[in-house]
């Protein structure tokens, strides 16, 4: 809005949303217009999109061998297998993303030996399994990135995503915001997860059937 004088005159209201830090300075409202979108602020995505590669030179700054040093509810674990463990994603599409990891710190799908592909797979299959049980997806997107410039978050460690999906959860916020609108909290869905994963040696089980 312009005043008659020419300068802009504040909009009321337009302050009055949450934007990260504080929206009123010195008495004035910050300029700006009201519309019909709702802001998700996700300033913690920033260090992951500017330096997510560069922060993992070695074993020792690689989250994914940290990870299974720390508690399962710290490290979002949901389970731990013999040659790798399945995880919640710090920065998920959708509320179950996993990630299925193995122990050893490799970068490429041809690195780890039979023993970790065959568990690597199954681990995979029971993830399905299990999210299909706490959360009834209507797809799956399964893939792992290799090397940076395959779009990997985190090059140097191998790492298989498991992406439930449910009809209407891609709108326009990924593609016109770069955001994503989460339903549950990572520990709400860790707990979930955890609680419905089989007992250890059981993983290719079948599901239970459901009533």
């Amino acid at each position: 809005m312009v005043a008659a004088d020419g300068v802009d005159a504040p909009v009321e209201g337009a302050a009055n949303g949450y934007r990260g830090d504080a929206a009123v300075t010195d008495g004035f409202e910050l300029a700006g217009v009201p519309d019909a979108f709702q802001r998700l602020w996700t300033p913690h995505r920033l260090a992951y999109i500017k330096g997510g590669q560069d922060q993992v030179s070695s074993e020792e700054t690689c989250p994914f061998c940290r990870a299974p040093r720390l508690s399962d509810e710290e490290s979002l674990i949901v389970h731990r297998g013999t040659h790798a463990f399945v995880l919640l994603n710090l920065f998920p599409y959708n509320a179950g993303h996993l990630l299925v990891v193995p122990y050893r710190h490799v970068p490429d799908y041809t690195d780890i030996d039979e023993a970790e592909t065959a568990e690597v797979a199954a681990l995979t299959q029971t993830a399905m399994r299990v999210l299909r049980r706490v959360s009834h997806p209507t797809g799956f997107n399964l893939g792992m990135n290799q090397g940076a410039t395959g779009g990997a978050g985190i090059a140097a460690h191998l790492h298989q995503h498991v992406v439930p999906r449910w009809g209407g959860d891609g709108n326009f916020l990924p593609i016109i915001a770069q955001t994503k609108a989460i339903t549950q909290t990572l520990g709400e869905v860790r707990a979930q997860v955890a609680e419905a994963w089989p007992p250890r040696g059981d993983d290719a089980a079948p599901p239970e059937p459901v009533s």
